[in-house]
């Protein structure tokens, strides 16, 4: 476990300087950044609810909310190299699964919509799998037992509700895809918030063209009258 721990760590640790422009250095990313905190508490938790020890890891859970503004629940379950950038209002609910090198930023969610049945008490897979090398975006709300792709990008405040496939990316609520790379393309640079500015989006040019067509129509009736 030691050696299991220890690796996950460093490599939290390291995602921190690769993917933040703001810290330069390890011993910046340990005292100032809540995101490496929150995961280093969270590692530790996890290990603790594994061990049945639940409500010690609830509590320590709650006690690391309160100072990072970061709620991961202990049962969740996270990759490596995971980076919170910023960190303020995420929310990382019981049964989400997270896979490597994923980045999220402030107030964005992966929440749960699948209510327990009262009876049997069974609670099953509420929350999202998320894949690898994906980027989510502030605000963005990922609800429900869906599927998020590898290498995907989910731009900021965007409500995704059904599954998205690997290699796309996309923004809006509710979200649709804007573009889909080559897997050997979606990793050439890195999308803070999971926007890329060059991407195009296919709802924007259909609104573009009924404006156009609506223009040409008034200017139609306007000859007419």
């Amino acid at each position: 476990m030691k050696k299991n721990f220890k690796s996950l760590i460093l490599s939290d640790l390291d995602s921190v300087t690769r993917r933040d422009p703001a810290t330069s250095t390890k011993l910046q990313a340990i005292f100032f950044s809540p995101g490496f905190q929150a995961i280093l508490c969270y590692r530790f938790n996890h290990f603790l609810w594994q061990k049945k020890l639940c409500f010690l890891a609830r509590l320590l859970s709650q006690i690391t909310r309160f100072f990072t503004g970061i709620e991961i629940h202990p049962a969740a379950q996270i990759g490596k190299a995971f980076f919170i950038d910023h960190g303020m209002g995420v929310v990382i609910g019981e049964t989400s699964q997270i896979g490597d090198n994923v980045t999220m930023y402030q107030n964005a969610t992966l929440g749960g919509t699948k209510l327990f049945d009262k009876d049997s008490k069974v609670k099953g897979k509420r929350h999202p799998t998320i894949g690898n090398n994906v980027i989510i975006g502030s605000g963005a709300q990922i609800l429900g037992p869906i599927t998020i792709g590898d290498n995907v990008k989910i731009g900021s405040n965007a409500v995704v509700v059904k599954d998205v496939p690997e290699n796309t990316t996309v923004v809006g609520i509710a979200a649709h895809q804007v573009e889909k790379k080559a897997p050997q393309e979606t990793n050439k640079v890195f999308c803070a918030y999971g926007i890329d500015k060059n991407a195009q989006d296919p709802l924007s040019d259909e609104i573009k063209l009924l404006h156009k067509k609506i223009h040409e129509l008034e200017e139609k009736t306007k000859n007419l009258k």
